[in-house]
């Protein structure tokens, strides 16, 4: 039986998960799923309020008419019971997100991160999507944050046999959108725990 690690970095608690599995996303064989598969939109900090609005004039021309209808109608961003503040959907919560574009070959891309690839704007796009399969949250008691490995069992599973193939952790894969969330010193930390424990393991 593999033994379970302990993760803790500052005031993040760490799934094991986020070091042990493998993940490559296969955007050719998911077709992006994740802007449109869920319960709500995408979540958005506060700090990216102000972001989306800011940006929103300069993504407008990728938009297609039925998201920016729904955004006239619902607003730019909408409050959700469960998950706070997320981006609005196309219909009920279920639907593309309505910064989602859906090209001739099904497969979608986000308005943001086309937008800062054509070098329009200098943000990529929510972090909670850049992040993801992490999802992190607020401890219910005490000030931490949990960072756990939350795949789409079947929307996810190709992007899970990529990993596998190419040898390619989670961590690693998400290397970016980690150290945009919690800087270089962050994931040097858990970079060291992470080969300690796969030199463990051998």
């Amino acid at each position: 039986m593999q033994k379970k690690i302990v993760i803790v970095i500052d005031n993040k608690l760490i799934s094991d998960n986020v070091v042990e599995k493998q993940f490559v996303c296969d955007l050719f064989k998911c077709k992006g799923g994740c802007c449109e598969e869920g319960d709500a939109g995408a979540p958005l900090d506060e700090a990216e309020l102000e972001i989306v609005l800011q940006h929103f004039e300069k993504i407008k021309p990728y938009l297609s008419e039925a998201s920016l209808k729904e955004i006239e109608r619902k607003g730019k961003y909408v409050y959700n019971k469960e998950f706070g503040w997320v981006t609005p959907t196309l219909g009920n919560d279920s639907e593309i997100c309505v910064y989602g574009i859906r090209g001739n070959d099904g497969l979608i891309k986000c308005s943001f991160e086309q937008a800062q690839k054509d070098g329009l704007i200098d943000w990529k796009k929510p972090i909670s999507c850049h992040l993801y399969p992490i999802i992190i949250t607020k401890g219910k008691h005490g000030d931490y944050e949990r960072v756990n490995y939350e795949p789409r069992e079947k929307l996810c599973s190709p992007a899970c046999a990529l990993g596998e193939k190419l040898k390619v952790s989670t961590y690693e894969f998400l290397k970016e959108p980690l150290i945009r969330t919690y800087g270089e010193d962050f994931y040097a930390a858990l970079k060291k725990i992470a080969t300690d424990y796969s030199s463990q393991e051998k």
